[in-house]
């Protein structure tokens, strides 16, 4: 059930809820405990099934993140968002790609599923309160790209256009100190 003051307001919401989600997938693959801090309340907590705990345990878990997990990047889809008032129940649909150091051999694997996340706004600012992930399928992919080869045969010509979990370019490009 939808309770909004006005559509515009119902609009600004659901924008304010999106680029949530956006900015959280973004703070967990880079490891940013500041840009997660941001996204979710201090008395929130999480249910990954492989994790559940309230907030500083959720962030103690995903930074620094596990150091076997290389890369990670979070592909959000839609997003049905049902407004309650100063709250909201969001299903997000989400795929994950994780870069896994196996000691041998790094492998990629890939994970698809939905979050399910209580949305609260307090004083003006929409974060997540509880967040539940359900897991759709995953796929292991094998043996990842070997990136020191560039793409397709072609040398990079640079270091910094492989991303990673700690420290890739984009940290930079979003300080404003790209060259």
């Amino acid at each position: 059930m939808e309770i909004a003051a006005t559509p515009l307001q119902a609009m600004l919401d659901r924008e304010a809820i999106r680029d949530c989600l956006a900015r959280l997938a973004r703070g967990e693959d880079r490891r940013d405990a500041d840009l997660i801090r941001a996204c979710c309340w201090p008395d929130g907590s999480t249910d990954y099934g492989v994790f559940a705990g309230d907030f500083d345990a959720y962030l103690a878990w995903v930074v620094p993140g596990a150091d076997a997990i290389l890369c990670t990047q979070h592909l959000l889809g839609q997003s049905v968002i049902d407004l309650e008032g100063d709250a909201a129940r969001v299903e997000t649909q989400v795929q994950s790609y994780h870069r896994i150091d196996m000691g041998d051999a790094q492998r990629d694997v890939m994970i698809g599923g939905r979050y399910l996340d209580l949305f609260e706004r307090r004083e003006g600012q929409w974060r997540i309160a509880r967040r539940t992930m359900l897991y759709d399928w995953v796929q292991d992919i094998g043996v990842s790209a070997d990136w020191s080869q560039g793409v397709m045969g072609m040398a990079f010509s640079a270091p910094h256009f492989t991303g990673r979990a700690n420290g890739d370019h984009s940290v930079r490009f979003f300080a404003r100190e790209t060259d």
